[in-house]
């Protein structure tokens, strides 16, 4: 049966395009594009469609043969493949001029519009950032895509939680998908134009704003959800951005719009380095001080409520712990323990020789002080994996953290933030929502309790930096410096148990 549907499908395709410009009309007049229909329980509401009466009894005998003569048709129809032109999200600069990228171009983002969802997932690029005009001047020298919009091709291709397609991403692939490219170097808080002084513009909390307010053109004011999305410098941006968005929606009158919000790889912390360096670029910086000098720099905004908490050292924003507890929309936050762009700038580079042992015990201790931070955050997922960014990462629902992928808890977050505005008639971007306990069966709070990095054994594979060969957990382990004979002693435990528990992920 689920055969002779998509076969229905695909043949009323092929006799739309078949039946000329007439035949491709939908309510509205309006031609447009058709993408073959998804499984019931992931299709949404939307205005009924024509159908035609079809009769395949006389194939079902030969069904690949007629499959692969309707496939043979369309492609010949239809060189330019409609999948693509479907599928790829495509590039729109600001059409407010005056909000640039740090060296004038214009900024602006890609689109991917599904007619009939009510549903946005915008998503904010990472990609660290500078703090003054020398490390910007070298930043524009060696990264000068993150900095300018002149060479961003004209159309990208979604993955991981940015797919199209259900058995990569099986909860948001029919939604409207937005990606704002990053290159404003400010972590995404920037308010400031072009100066003669400075020579760049910082306005990444204004490109979020104005792509906003266009969106709102293109269908964003019927949405019935937004995701406010980021990883990395772009997860961070999230917490820093996502009650501004709400605001603004509010503002503008779109107050049925819930404003949520998914921060992958921003939660940093403002711990000591493991060996303190000068503050000389963005890698050997400690993160307070990097912040400390780039707020001023970039003239950062931060969310009002944890401006309020912290006046006068507003800096303190830029660290998930601190400003998580002031914003008043939910936010899901994907973190791991172990986070490779956190420890390089804690000064912890895990390339060459095996590290010290004082170098374990600070990546360890790293694991728990995250553990802390995150405790009371309702809606997580942490897995004990060595790695930076996942969420646009095409392995992304590979990942586990007892037993529940990350597009799960996810879906498990959405039900839960429904319930609670079905159950309490309140807006989403209230804060108690963000607190509701989650269906039965249904968890959103989930964090890896082994304590060493790749203990769990559905993280992504670690290959050797010198080969490039695949390591196994162990062998990654000894180069961490991990003596499993006197790990062994100091848990009370023989040390082929200890080894079983490793090979197991326990």
């Amino acid at each position: 049966m689920r055969i002779l549907a998509l076969l229905r499908s695909a043949v009323l395709l092929l006799l739309l395009f078949v039946g000329g410009p007439e035949g491709r009309k939908v309510r509205g007049g309006r031609a447009q594009p058709r993408r073959a229909q998804p499984p019931p329980s992931y299709r949404e509401r939307s205005e009924a469609t024509e159908s035609f009466p079809l009769d395949f009894t006389a194939v079902e005998g030969n069904m690949d043969n007629f499959m692969t003569q309707v496939k043979n048709l369309a492609q010949s129809l239809y060189p330019c493949s409609a999948q693509k032109l479907d599928h790829d999200m495509k590039l729109h600069f600001l059409e407010n001029t005056s909000v640039t990228c740090n060296d004038g171009t214009p900024a602006g983002y890609y689109l991917k519009e599904s007619r009939g969802s009510r549903r946005w997932l915008v998503f904010l690029e990472g990609g660290w950032y500078c703090f003054n005009k020398q490390t910007c001047d070298s930043r524009y020298k060696t990264m000068r895509r993150l900095m300018s919009s002149a060479k961003w091709p004209r159309t990208r291709t979604g993955t991981g939680i940015l797919s199209p397609q259900p058995e990569e991403n099986p909860h948001w692939w029919n939604a409207n998908m937005v990606f704002i490219p990053y290159c404003s170097s400010d972590v995404w808080s920037g308010a400031s134009a072009k100066t003669d002084q400075s020579g760049y513009a910082f306005m990444g909390s204004l490109i979020i704003q104005e792509v906003v307010k266009e969106l709102l053109m293109k269908g964003l004011d019927n949405a019935k959800v937004l995701l406010l999305a980021g990883s990395s410098a772009g997860g961070t941006g999230v917490l820093l951005n996502v009650d501004r968005v709400a605001e603004l929606l509010q503002d503008l009158g779109h107050t049925t719009v819930q404003v949520r919000g998914l921060s992958d790889s921003g939660w940093f912390l403002d711990n000591k380095q493991y060996r303190c360096t000068d503050c000389l670029d963005t890698i050997s910086c400690a993160p307070t001080e990097a912040i400390k000098r780039g707020i001023r720099y970039w003239d950062g905004i931060v969310p009002e409520g944890c401006r309020l908490a912290h006046e006068g050292e507003e800096w303190n924003c830029f660290f998930g712990y601190k400003v998580y507890p002031t914003l008043k929309c939910p936010v899901f936050v994907v973190q791991w323990l172990f986070d490779e762009a956190q420890l390089t700038v804690d000064n912890i580079h895990l390339t060459g020789q095996p590290v010290q042992e004082g170098q374990w015990r600070y990546i360890q201790n790293l694991g728990s002080e995250l553990r802390k931070t995150l405790k009371d955050v309702p809606a997580m997922f942490a897995p004990a994996c060595l790695s930076h960014e996942v969420i646009t990462r095409n392995y992304w629902m590979d990942i586990h953290v007892k037993g529940t992928s990350l597009p799960r808890a996810l879906q498990c977050w959405d039900r839960s933030l429904h319930n609670s505005i079905r159950n309490n008639n309140n807006n989403s971007s209230s804060s108690s929502s963000n607190s509701r306990a989650p269906p039965r069966g249904c968890p959103l709070h989930l964090i890896d309790s082994c304590p060493w990095p790749h203990c769990n054994p559905t993280c992504p594979t670690i290959r050797d930096q010198l080969t490039g060969q695949e390591m196994s957990v162990i062998q990654f382990l000894t180069h961490m410096g991990f003596d499993v004979q006197r790990i062994a002693q100091q848990q009370g435990m023989e040390p082929s148990k200890l080894l079983g528990m490793l090979n197991n992920g326990n």
